[in-house]
C-alpha cells in the first residue's frame, strides 16, 4: 500500500485546448477519490503555457464539466502560465548547480542530428557537446537538463509496479527555450513541488515523462512524488478511444445525450477500478472504498450501451421533483406553476421507460400540447372504422371515472 504518512495532495492538470474529454474526467475523478479517501486535498491546475492553443472558452468548458460531475477541487485554480518566472528561476538555479547547461546548438546542427538518427532508425536523444562547455557570447541558447548517462532509474509505480529505464535512454531535454519561456517538462515538476503534490495520478501515456522529470527533482533536492500511471480508455473494439467510440466532451453527455452526472461518474469509476461485484456506487461509497491498488494495468473498454443502461437506473431512482426540473429546461417553452406540478406528477409514470432526459422530455411533451392533438398520417390511418367507435366508447367510460387510480382505470378500460 502507498505511503500516506504525509498529508495526501493530488492534482488534475488539463491543458485548455478543447473540452474536458471523458478520459480526463476519469483521471480527475480518481485523483479526487484518492485525496478524499485519505483526508487530503485535490487541486486543479490549468496548464495554459501553449498560448496559441489555450483559450478561455476551453478553460470555462473544463471548469463547467468538473462542476457538473461534482469534481470539486480545493482552493484556487493554479494557472501555469502565470508562474513562468518561477519556472525560469528554477532552470537558472539548476545551471548554477551544474545540473543544467546552456546549449548553443544551431537549428542546422539539430537538423543534422535528427537526420542522422532517422538514417540509423534510432530515436533522437540529444547529448549536446555544450554539456561541458561554456560560452559567454550573445548567441541564442536554450537551457537543457544535464541528464544522467550511466546506470538506470527505477520508478515504483502504484499501478504499473516497478518500471526501470536505462539512463542512456534519457536525453538532455530543453528546460528553457531560446526566448526564455519554460517547457512543459520543467513547469510540471516545479508546479507539482510548489503545490505540495504527493501523488501524481495520470494516464500511462505520461509514464515515460516521469523518467525525464525525476532528474529535475533530484537536481533541486526535492522529495519525489508517488506515481500512479493509470491505463488509458479504449473503445469497445479494443482500439484507442476516439470520437466514434464516444470520446466526447462531458458537455456532450449532458447536453446532447441527456445523461445524469451521477451515472457518468459511476460509469467512469468502474472503468478500470472495481469493488467486488458492486455496480451502483455512490460518491460516498466511492470515497470510502477507493484504493489506487484496485486499478488494473490493462486498458478498460468504453461501452456506450452500458453507460446508457446505467443512466436508465439513475433516472428510475431519481427524485421526481429533481427530474422534473431537469426536464423542464429541455422543453421548448416556459412552464407555469401548475404545469410544473403536472410535470412533476408525471415523472412516476414516465421515468420507468426513459433511458435519458431527452426521452423524458419527449414523453412529457404531450402533456402541454394544444388539444385536440394533431395526428400524423400513420396515426390517422389507424383510426378508421371500428377504431373510432372503440375510442368513443373508451372516452365515455373514462369520463365516468371519479378516482383516476390504476384499479379504476383498468376496470373502465376492460368494460
Amino acid at each position: 500500500m502507498e505511503d500516506t504518512a504525509t498529508p495526501v495532495v493530488t492534482r488534475f492538470a488539463p491543458s485548455p485546448t478543447g473540452f474536458l474529454h471523458i478520459g480526463g474526467a476519469r483521471t480527475a475523478l480518481f485523483n479526487l477519490l484518492f485525496a478524499r479517501h485519505h483526508g487530503g486535498q485535490f487541486l486543479l491546475r490549468i496548464e495554459d503555457t501553449d498560448r496559441a492553443r489555450s483559450t478561455q472558452p476551453a478553460i470555462d468548458a473544463i471548469l463547467d464539466g468538473m462542476r457538473w460531475l461534482g469534481l470539486d477541487w480545493d482552493g484556487e485554480v493554479t494557472y501555469q502560465f502565470e508562474r513562468a518566472a518561477r519556472h525560469a528561476a528554477v532552470a537558472n538555479a539548476m545551471v548554477e548547480k551544474g545540473a543544467a547547461y546552456r546549449c548553443y546548438l544551431t537549428q542546422d546542427e539539430l537538423t543534422a542530428m535528427r537526420e542522422e538518427a532517422q538514417a540509423a532508425k534510432k530515436p533522437l536523444r540529444i547529448r549536446s557537446p555544450w554539456r561541458d562547455k561554456t560560452n559567454d557570447s550573445d548567441a541564442p541558447f536554450v537551457v537543457r537538463l544535464k541528464a544522467p548517462t550511466k546506470g538506470a532509474t527505477t520508478i515504483h509505480d502504484l499501478v504499473q509496479g516497478e518500471v526501470t529505464v536505462q539512463n542512456s535512454e534519457i536525453d538532455d531535454l530543453v528546460l528553457l527555450r531560446s526566448d526564455g519561456t519554460p517547457t512543459y517538462m520543467l513547469a510540471v515538476v516545479v508546479d507539482d513541488y510548489d503545490m505540495g503534490v504527493t501523488h501524481v495520478i495520470r494516464g500511462d501515456d505520461h509514464l515515460n515523462n516521469a523518467f525525464r522529470q525525476l532528474p529535475i527533482y533530484k537536481a533541486m533536492g526535492w522529495p519525489e512524488p508517488f506515481y500512479a500511471h493509470i491505463p488509458l480508455i479504449h473503445g469497445s473494439d479494443g482500439a484507442k478511444l476516439s470520437k466514434r467510440h464516444g470520446a466526447l466532451g462531458v458537455d456532450a453527455y449532458r447536453d446532447e445525450m441527456g445523461l445524469l452526472p451521477e451515472a457518468v461518474s459511476n460509469y467512469l469509476l468502474r472503468l478500470g477500478w472495481g469493488h467486488g461485484d458492486d455496480e451502483i456506487i455512490s460518491r460516498e461509497q466511492a470515497i470510502e472504498w477507493f484504493d489506487i491498488s484496485g486499478v488494473g494495468k490493462s486498458p478498460s473498454r468504453f461501452d456506450q450501451k452500458k453507460l446508457e443502461n446505467l443512466n436508465g437506473h439513475y433516472i428510475r431512482h431519481s427524485d421526481d421533483a429533481v427530474l422534473a426540473g431537469l426536464v423542464a429546461k429541455r422543453l421548448p417553452f416556459e412552464l407555469n406553476e401548475s404545469q410544473r406540478d403536472l410535470l412533476r406528477r408525471s415523472m412516476a409514470a414516465l421515468k420507468p421507460r426513459a433511458a435519458n432526459l431527452l426521452e423524458l422530455a419527449d414523453g412529457a411533451g404531450f402533456l402541454f400540447r394544444t388539444r385536440p392533438l394533431e395526428l400524423d398520417a400513420d396515426a390517422s390511418a389507424l383510426l378508421e372504422g371500428d377504431a373510432r367507435a372503440l375510442l368513443a366508447r373508451l372516452h365515455a367510460a373514462l369520463d365516468a371515472v371519479a378516482d383516476w387510480d390504476t384499479e379504476a382505470l383498468e376496470a373502465a378500460v376492460r368494460t
